[in-house]
């Protein structure tokens, strides 16, 4: 599952792969913000933590990732 989360003030937004579902990314997102924790807390496909102060999020996307396209052929 690809997520990106864009973080206010930061020119460039946070990509990773996650092994984890939609529901389970957007879970995570929801009980951030509903405990008032001061971290989001996300696992990326290696195992990597990923965290982001709640208040500093601008916008979590999550989607399936998209293949990567090879070549110069106009879809």
């Amino acid at each position: 599952m690809e997520v990106k989360i864009g973080v206010q003030h930061a020119p460039r937004e946070i990509v990773l792969e996650s092994g984890q579902s939609a529901e389970e990314v957007e879970r995570a997102v929801t009980e951030a913000f509903a405990k008032k924790s001061e971290l989001l807390t996300l696992v990326d496909e290696r195992g990597r933590k990923v965290l982001v102060p709640v208040e500093r999020l601008a916008y979590v996307e999550v989607g399936e990732p998209s293949g990567r396209r090879v070549g110069f052929g106009a879809l």
